[in-house]
């Protein structure tokens, strides 16, 4: 088990810990922390349900929605940067010009 691996299932089995306090079943906590897919995110989502002791189901899946959407859009602001990146390092290096 590489070193993520064991990060993500220690951040999968602590959400599954604040989510069985808070009374609700391990399956919806393990399918959580599918979605999330990033320890970061599901560490985000275990200290949420911790910090907030959520009423319904609905008010979790939509935490877990919000999450998993800013984790995308972070994710898709970084490939955008990166591409960038490089669009002005070709542009810089005189590539781009027509002789």
């Amino acid at each position: 088990m590489t070193d993520t691996q064991k990060q993500w299932a220690v951040c999968r089995d602590e959400l599954v810990r604040a989510m069985a306090e808070a009374g609700y079943p391990r399956e919806v906590a393990l399918e959580i922390a599918k979605m999330l897919g990033v320890p970061k995110s599901i560490a985000r989502m275990a200290s949420y349900v911790r910090n907030v002791r959520p009423l319904s189901m609905e008010m979790i899946a939509d935490e877990a929605l919000s999450i998993k959407s800013d984790a995308d859009r972070w994710r898709e602001r970084k490939i955008s940067l990166e591409a960038n990146r490089k669009y002005n390092e070709m542009l810089n290096s005189g590539l781009g010009e027509e002789e």
